[in-house]
């Protein structure tokens, strides 16, 4: 046999029994603890343990560790776990341990379950009961002029009796509860989801809610005075619970109903009652409970009086409060609180008529205007709401100063009673509105408005806040300030002076950025149409300014482009949602409706030498002794560079010297200013300024008492076939500012000096110094009876040498000319462009700061006037 395939020797004391025993280890020896194995291999050829000691020791550890580890498991799962919350979870392994069981979950739930039930009725417990007393006791609102004389004090002279359920008529309660809350007499005074909405809306920053419910309704009443926190919702949401709970709801209804605010300074149904219709509330029929219960939607919005910003006025509240009232019957047959029978008994022109407000008869005048334009300005700056405001307290120092509102009102009294005959000539002179407004030029301050007949002749629209009126020519100022500030395509980038030349002939085609012509509906070449069919043939901008020229304008606004006329608009304090958005011809022309606040503010801004300064009306507001913050004036803007201001100034000095501006003249003192009228002659206006005043006046034609109030044309009005700025809006503001500045001393505008390149249109003659050269066919298509002229060197820019200028040669005036006529009528519609009236935009409300315009970061002089400016009497 092979020695290869030998077995090695068996230990002794043999067989299998014996091989197992010796492979098990042994006790070691010695004080280490060695394992030693207790039988060896004999032989040459006997295997050997690769691992010696060392090996035998790791085998120990490794047998030694999976005894540990099976241990630790059995005790795991077995052992009970002594900590009074198991979590994370000692009888699971891995992620299991961290999932909480059932009973974990209750007791969390019910934990927390019990500490809000403690909260809440401890919160409960420490609230008290609404007073309705108390919460109805409104106080009066006192306003004063410029000076610290008292000019009018309004609010809480309303009877606000608190009246029992049983003075509320049925109807009534019907009427509020089908409309605000159909569960209310079987809910708890508190809806969770409402109450969750008002919650994380208040903690994350949103928009503020109150209840939905009744209470809640109720409850905030009585809180109006306090701050929206979420301290204050959570107050009255325990008081709200609490009522639920505690009172009855007759007496719920009863507190809402005699706290909540209705309009026309009216807290409570009985002081609704007398306010609307002049009777006691116990008095009221199905219909006028259908009223009141929708003005209590939101008196601002649908008292038909009118309201408080652009989407106030009269007009549109009383469309809103019409269906309203009309839904708030038929919610009332749909919930069961009336039959189909009584329901028809009211149609449309059923719609409750109302008594003179309490409140027009104490605002006489001018003075509901003047309040109106203060209150808004307050409840912006501050944040406070009309309810807020109704409840009084506050003592309102305004800018108005008496002495200029007074002028003002005669300037217009004057000349309506000069030109105006509603009895002789009705077809024309009837619903003929006035509107104006003055700026201290210094401060921004609103020193004057005129904003129509008078609250209590029920003229509630502020004609000085006029909503839809186009400006007219009054907007080519903006036009003109942008060539000079940006340049057009034929400047290379630079600024452009008063003396490039355009095209001025009538009908003459306008082309687009792209030098191509603009088409009409019908896709014909779009021609724009000026006031005369003077064949102008090319004018400088100054002489198209001074005469009110369109087709210069027209193409200029392209040349220049939209989006600067609007920026440079914009700076001067021209609100962007009364900037016409349309790209067309017509927008150089006055299609934009700024209100007259906003426009003798914005010519302000020229007379300033390029500073804008916000406008505001009031200055100081105290409430409970303590002066409120913010009503310091509006920091200075500088909007555009104080050179191309200026040489506005200079061009609209010139319209007043030589052009459609003329009757202002007779001031006797240093004036700029632009006419401005719309198509069909719906529109008309002047604006303008000395160093110290910017005034605007507006004349327009509505009837008030119409569902749309459209623009109705002026022709004839005041026997004047065609009424434009230059006629009674230009009459109005001379004798206004004559009486506002007597006795000032007379202050000149800053010399403007030479800016911009000339920068002719295309197709506009090279100067030459040779003979006169014939200019090229003109574009109009206006047919002519005599040979066009041949052109007259154009008048310049500037139409007078400065003195310094030792060496100047003024032009020489055209031979033709046809001053004293403006238009911003245009003929045709510019392909994919509207034109024409843009209605609607309550472009001028002056109902806090805006958002001062953004600094252009242009440079120029800070200020406007030479020599100062003193008036003890301006804010």
């Amino acid at each position: 046999m092979s020695e290869h395939r030998r077995k090695p020797p068996q230990p002794e004391g043999g067989g299998r029994a014996s091989a197992r025993r010796a492979a098990q280890p042994r006790p070691g020896r010695g004080a280490a603890g060695r394992d030693v194995p207790t039988a060896s291999y004999s032989g040459s050829y006997a295997p050997q343990p690769s691992g010696s000691r060392a090996e035998a020791r790791r085998a120990a550890q490794r047998g030694s560790g999976r005894g540990r580890g099976t241990g630790t498991a059995t005790r795991g799962t077995g052992r009970p776990d002594k900590r009074l919350i198991n979590y994370p979870r000692s009888d699971r392994d891995g992620w299991k341990r961290f999932v909480p069981s059932w009973k974990f979950v209750a007791g969390t739930a019910l934990g927390f379950f019990a500490v809000i039930t403690a909260g809440a009725g401890i919160g409960i417990a420490m609230v008290s009961t609404p007073d309705p007393n108390k919460a109805a006791q409104a106080q009066n609102n006192v306003f004063y002029w410029a000076d610290g004389s008292q000019m009018v004090a309004t609010g809480g002279s309303m009877n606000r009796q608190i009246v029992p359920i049983s003075s509320i008529p049925r109807s009534m309660r019907d009427a509020v509860i089908a409309a605000e809350n159909e569960s209310f007499e079987t809910d708890k005074g508190v809806d969770p989801m409402g109450v969750a909405r008002a919650v994380y809306n208040m903690a994350t920053g949103g928009s503020t809610q109150g209840g939905s419910t009744i209470t809640q309704q109720y409850v905030k009443n009585t809180y109006l005075d306090s701050d929206q926190t979420l301290k204050r919702k959570a107050t009255e949401l325990f008081i709200a619970i609490r009522l639920g709970v505690t009172e009855e709801k007759d007496k719920v209804l009863a507190g809402y109903l005699n706290t909540a605010y209705y309009g026309r300074d009216a807290y409570g149904i009985q002081a609704a009652a007398r306010a609307y219709f002049g009777k006691d509330s116990q008095n009221l029929n199905p219909s006028e409970c259908a009223f009141l219960a929708a003005v209590l939607k939101g008196p601002n919005l649908y008292n038909p009086d009118g309201g408080i910003g652009a989407a106030a006025t009269p007009a549109l509240n009383e469309k809103r409060a019409r269906e309203r009232w009309s839904w708030v019957l038929d919610r009332e047959v749909e919930v069961g609180r009336m039959d189909k029978a009584e329901r028809a008994k009211f149609t449309d022109a059923d719609f409750p008529p109302r008594v003179e407000s309490e409140q027009a008869r104490g605002m006489t005048g001018q003075i509901g205007y003047l309040v109106d334009t203060a209150k808004a300005y307050v409840m912006k700056t501050k944040g406070i709401t009309p309810e807020q405001m109704a409840l009084g307290g506050y003592r309102i120092k305004t800018t108005f100063q008496k002495p200029r509102v007074d002028a003002m009102v005669k300037a217009v009294e004057d000349t309506r009673n000069g030109f105006i005959d509603e009895k002789g000539r009705p077809e024309t002179d009837t619903f003929v509105q006035f509107g104006a407004a003055s700026v201290d030029v210094k401060t921004g301050a609103l020193v004057a408005l005129y904003g129509g007949p008078g609250w209590d002749h029920k003229y509630f629209s502020n004609n000085a806040n006029t909503s839809g009126v186009p400006v007219g020519s009054t907007w080519k100022p903006y036009v003109m300030a942008a060539a000079m500030e940006y340049g057009t395509q034929n400047s290379k980038g630079k600024g452009i002076s008063a003396d490039s030349k355009y095209m001025a002939n009538d009908l003459t085609v306008i082309n687009n950025r792209e030098g191509k012509p603009l088409r009409d509906a019908s896709g014909a070449p779009f021609k724009q149409k000026n006031e005369s069919p003077t064949p102008f043939g090319y004018v400088t901008l100054n002489e198209a300014m001074e005469k009110s020229i369109n087709v210069p304008f027209a193409q200029l606004v392209f040349d220049v482009g939209h989006d600067k006329v609007r920026a440079v608009a914009k700076s001067t304090g021209i609100l962007e949602e009364s900037i016409n958005p349309n790209t067309d011809a017509s927008f150089a022309l006055g299609t934009s409706t700024p209100s007259a606040i906003r426009m003798a503010d914005s010519y302000a801004t020229f007379a300033a030498s390029g500073t804008h300064r916000e406008p505001f009306s009031v200055t100081e507001v105290e409430k409970n002794g303590e002066k409120l913050s913010g009503f310091e004036a509006p920091k200075d803007q500088r909007a555009m560079d104080s050179d191309v201001a200026d040489n506005i100034t200079k061009m609209l000095e010139n319209v007043v010297e030589n052009g459609t501006g003329k009757k202002v003249k007779k001031l006797g003192r240093p004036a700029a200013g632009k006419t401005g009228t719309t198509d069909e002659n719906k529109s008309a206006w002047f604006v303008g300024y000395t160093p110290e005043l910017s005034t605007s006046v507006v004349l327009f034609r509505t009837d008030p008492n119409s569902a749309d109030k459209k623009l109705i044309s002026m022709k004839g009005v005041g026997n004047i076939p065609s009424l434009h700025g230059g006629d009674i809006p230009a009459e109005i503001w001379t004798e206004y500012m004559g009486e506002a500045l007597k006795g000032q001393p007379v202050k000149q505008f800053p010399e403007a000096e030479d800016i911009g390149v000339t920068a002719d249109s295309a197709g506009a003659p090279s100067p030459t110094p040779s003979a006169v050269v014939s200019p090229s066919p003109s574009p109009s298509t206006q047919p002519s009876t005599s040979p066009s002229p041949s052109p007259s060197p154009s008048k310049g820019g500037r139409p007078s040498c400065p003195p310094w200028k030792l060496y100047c040669d003024p032009d020489t005036t055209r031979g033709t000319t046809n001053g004293g006529t403006d238009s911003g009528t245009t003929a045709g519609n510019t392909s994919g462009n509207t034109s024409g009236n843009t209605s609607g935009t309550n472009s001028g409300v002056i109902g806090g700061p805006s958002g001062s315009p953004t600094q252009s970061g242009k440079p120029g002089r800070p200020g406007g006037i030479t020599g100062g400016f003193d008036d003890s009497g301006s804010e």
